[in-house]
C-alpha cells in the first residue's frame, strides 16, 4: 500500500467541495422557488399583515435572492440553519437530536447487510448455478423489488402484533423514555455506559426489526455485487493456478479472491451506507423512528423549508463524504488507480 499523493488528494477534496457547493445552491434555490409559505407556517394563516411583514423581514425574505444566499452561507459557516417552524427550536439543535437515531439505525443495518450479504455473495459465486446460488439470486431480486414500507408493515404485524418477538414503534417503550441521559445520542451505547441493561435490551428489541428491514435492500445489492465481483475473479489465471496447486475452494476465496475484491467492496459498502442514511425515511415513518427521515417528513407537511433544506444538506454531505472516503481508499489500495492518476 502506498500513500496517495498530496496533489491527488487535493484534487479529490476539491471535487468534494465543489459538489457540496452545488448541493447548497440547488437546495437553496429549491427552498425559495417551491410554492410554500415559511412565514405563514410560523405566524399562522390568520396573522395580521403587520406581523406577517415583520416576520418576513426577520427571516430576510424581503431581500434580493443573492443577499439571501449570502446570509444563508454565512449562517451555515457559523452552524446556523435558521429556526424550525415545526418546533420553534434552532434547526441545528433539532438535527443534533434526530441524527443519532438515524445514524444508529443505519449503522446497525449496514453491519447486518455486510455480514450477511458478503458471505452469501461469495458462497453463491463459489457454487454457481447450485441451489444456494439460485436462492441467493431470488433473495436479492425480492430485496430489490418489494417496497420497504410493505416489509415494515408485514414485519410489525407478524413479529410485533402477532408473535410479540420484537418491540413496537419508537426507539424504546414509553415508560423508558427520558431515563437515559444522552451522551453519544446512541441509545444502545448510552444505556450500556450508564448500566441500564434493562433499557438496553428494550431498545435492542425496538431497533432490531427496522434495522433488518432497512438492511434487506442493502443486503440484496451487496450480495449481487459480491457475487458478480467474485465470479469475475474466479475466471482469472491466478485462481486457476491456485486451484491446480491444490488450494481448497474456501482457501481460494479467502486467500486470493477476497483480497482482490476488497477495494470494490469498500466502494459498494460506502454507497450502501450512504443509501441507508438517506433511505431511512420510509422505515422511520413506518416504525415511528425519531430520526432525520421522520423529522423531514413532518417538516414537509407544514412547509418548514429551514428544516427541510438543512436536513437535505446534512444527508447529502454525508453521502458525498462517504463516497469521497471510498474514492480515496480505492486510490490508495488499488495499484491500478495509483498508476492511472500519475
Amino acid at each position: 500500500m502506498k500513500e496517495l499523493s498530496a496533489a491527488e488528494f487535493g484534487r479529490r477534496l476539491a471535487h468534494l467541495l465543489v459538489s457540496l457547493f452545488i448541493l447548497l445552491c440547488v437546495t437553496f434555490v429549491i427552498g425559495r422557488v417551491l410554492p410554500t409559505d415559511p412565514v405563514g407556517a410560523i405566524v399562522g394563516e390568520l396573522a395580521d399583515p403587520a406581523a406577517y411583514a415583520a416576520m418576513r423581514a426577520r427571516l430576510g425574505l424581503d431581500l434580493p435572492i443573492y443577499q439571501q444566499f449570502y446570509l444563508y452561507l454565512y449562517g451555515l459557516a457559523h452552524g446556523d440553519f435558521g429556526t424550525a417552524a415545526l418546533t420553534g427550536n434552532p434547526v441545528s439543535a433539532d438535527l443534533a437530536q434526530a441524527f443519532p437515531a438515524t445514524f444508529e439505525l443505519a449503522t446497525l443495518a449496514v453491519i447486518i447487510s455486510t455480514f450477511v450479504g458478503v458471505p452469501l455473495g461469495l458462497t453463491a459465486a463459489l457454487f454457481r448455478d447450485s441451489l444456494i446460488d439460485k436462492l441467493a439470486r431470488v433473495i436479492a431480486l425480492v430485496g430489490h423489488s418489494v417496497p420497504v414500507f410493505w416489509f415494515g408493515i408485514v414485519g410489525l404485524v407478524i413479529f410485533y402484533a402477532g408473535l410479540n418477538w420484537v418491540g413496537g414503534p419508537g426507539r424504546v417503550d414509553v415508560f423508558y423514555e427520558g431515563l437515559v441521559t444522552p451522551q453519544t445520542g446512541l441509545l444502545l451505547v448510552d444505556s450500556l455506559l450508564q448500566g441500564e441493561t434493562e433499557i438496553f435490551w428494550n431498545a435492542l428489541g425496538h431497533i432490531i426489526l427496522p434495522a433488518f428491514i432497512l438492511a434487506y435492500a442493502a443486503m440484496a445489492y451487496i450480495t449481487r455485487m459480491t457475487r458478480s465481483f467474485t465470479l469475475e475473479q474466479l475466471s482469472q489465471d491466478y485462481v486457476i493456478a491456485a486451484r491446480a496447486k491444490g488450494v481448497s475452494p474456501t482457501g481460494t476465496i479467502l486467500r486470493h479472491v477476497l483480497p482482490n475484491i476488497a477495494v470494490q467492496l469498500i466502494t459498494i459498502l460506502a454507497i450502501s451506507y450512504g443509501g441507508l442514511l438517506e433511505g431511512a425515511v420510509v422505515t422511520e415513518i413506518v416504525f415511528s423512528w425519531p430520526g432525520i427521515g421522520q423529522y423531514m417528513t413532518n417538516a414537509l407537511m407544514i412547509g418548514d423549508m429551514n428544516a427541510i433544506v438543512a436536513a437535505t444538506i446534512i444527508v447529502g454531505f454525508i453521502f458525498m463524504l462517504l463516497n469521497f472516503l471510498a474514492d480515496v481508499a480505492y486510490a490508495v489500495l488499488d495499484p491500478r488507480m495509483r498508476e492511472a492518476t500519475r
